[in-house]
């Protein structure tokens, strides 16, 4: 077998393999003994057709047969003695086999590229400081106030106003015919539209007991066809107003809320989790800052196929993320973004592998059993739980994946030019 490789671009290679007659001639044999043993031919007995015979009949389909078993077994065989590993499908470009003469093919492929080297140290990187917001411990104590209020009948009785809590009853006229759904009731707070806006500028200001007819234009896109378009008319009554009630935000909060001693406690704790938040944000912003500029400095071509690999998954996450949002996407703008970022996020993965080579960074045991614990910790699991999940050959290769780029994205990060920033 002679084989010829040329590198067509830095990711693709053609390999031109050439078989010789004998060994063309001996598969072409072979293939015809076993015809010739099942074959049906009228005017012979099984197995006794003469081969000019069964060249007449079935040559074609013998030839086509030889071709792709010799691609077959030649061309894993060329790979292993070039150490050449395809990152595509071979497209085979195939001669027509002659049975005594040599059978010539072509294989085209795509490769990683070659890197000779990779600048990944003093890459220019802006880190924001860490600061707790006091507007932001409020917010959280603002929403925990909430979150413990209660309801309760105002006092003298008054009409609805916002931040209320009212009872309707209601039916509905559609067309001008009531609608098939009858009376139902609902329950919603003013002001933070829960409803339809015409409801709920209606019902301020209404009482217990009073009764409103708000008109609305359903709107083209409603998604009930019976709906869709038509002019529809609410027939409210009020039944029930309850104003919310803040408890005041003190030491008694602080222990209905959780295990804190006091106020103070507390405030420690929130102060606490929003610096956590802030420290996952400003790690996850260098980390994109890294990929962005390791790419820079190394503009590296990168395989189609693996960025088309990288672009479904993509599209198909957030195209199945806005079909449970309910969001419409510009498609012809959401490909063009995809394919930009899965070519820096290919180009990030080559470079990172050869980072990994070269420093001789690898995942042990005890580097998962960490990823374990971690992974424990973000979703609430048993460190047991976790572990069987993660017995799926796929699903441990996605988390020694993951182990071993923050391990770069650490050295990258240790060896950045970091500019701290307000």
């Amino acid at each position: 077998m002679q084989v010829t490789v040329e590198k067509l671009s830095p990711v693709v290679v053609e390999f031109a393999i050439q078989v010789p007659a004998d060994r063309v001639k001996t598969e072409v044999d072979k293939a015809y003994l076993q015809l010739a043993k099942t074959a049906h031919v009228r005017g012979y007995r099984p197995g006794k057709a003469p081969r000019q015979v069964l060249a007449h009949l079935y040559a074609p389909r013998i030839h086509a047969d030889v071709a792709q078993r010799l691609v077959d077994e030649t061309l894993d065989r060329a790979l292993t003695e070039q150490s050449v590993q395809p990152l595509s499908k071979p497209a085979i470009a195939p001669a027509e086999l002659a049975p005594d003469a040599a059978f010539s093919y072509k294989a085209r492929f795509e490769v990683r590229p070659d890197v000779a080297e990779v600048h990944w140290e003093k890459l220019p990187v802006k880190r924001q400081k860490l600061a707790i917001d006091p507007a932001g411990v409020d917010a959280e104590l603002a929403r925990l106030q909430r979150e413990h209020s209660t309801l309760s009948t105002p006092e003298p009785e008054r009409p609805a106003k916002k931040g209320d809590v009212v009872l309707v009853t209601f039916t509905l006229d559609v067309d001008g015919r009531p609608h098939a759904s009858g009376e139902q009731s609902l329950s919603f707070e003013l002001g933070t539209g829960e409803t339809m806006k015409e409801i709920e500028e209606a019902l301020e200001g209404a009482s217990s007991g009073e009764k409103k007819d708000v008109t609305i234009s359903f709107p083209p896109t409603h998604p009930s066809a019976e709906l869709k378009g038509k002019p529809g008319t609410f027939h409210i009554e009020v039944k029930e107003i309850k104003e919310r009630v803040l408890p005041a935000i003190d030491d008694e909060l602080a222990k209905d809320v959780g295990e804190y001693e006091n106020l103070a406690a507390l405030k420690t704790k929130i102060e606490a989790d929003l610096e956590a938040v802030q420290k996952q944000k400003q790690s996850e912003g260098v980390a994109e800052q890294l990929v962005a500029e390791l790419c820079k400095a190394n503009p590296i071509p990168v395989p189609p196929s693996l960025v088309n690999q990288q672009a479904a998954m993509t599209e198909r996450e957030i195209t199945q993320a806005a079909r449970r949002s309910g969001q419409r996407l510009d498609t012809a703008e959401l490909r063009a973004r995809i394919i930009a970022d899965s070519e820096q996020k290919v180009r990030a993965g080559l470079l990172m592998a050869e980072i990994a080579k070269l420093k001789e960074i690898k995942v042990d045991g005890d580097d998962i059993e960490k990823g374990y614990q971690e992974l424990a910790e973000q979703t609430g699991k048993n460190v047991a739980k976790v572990k069987a999940e993660y017995r799926d050959p796929k699903k441990r290769e996605m988390l020694v994946a993951m182990i071993l780029e923050d391990k770069i994205l650490d050295l990258l990060e240790g060896a950045a030019t970091i500019e701290e920033t307000d």
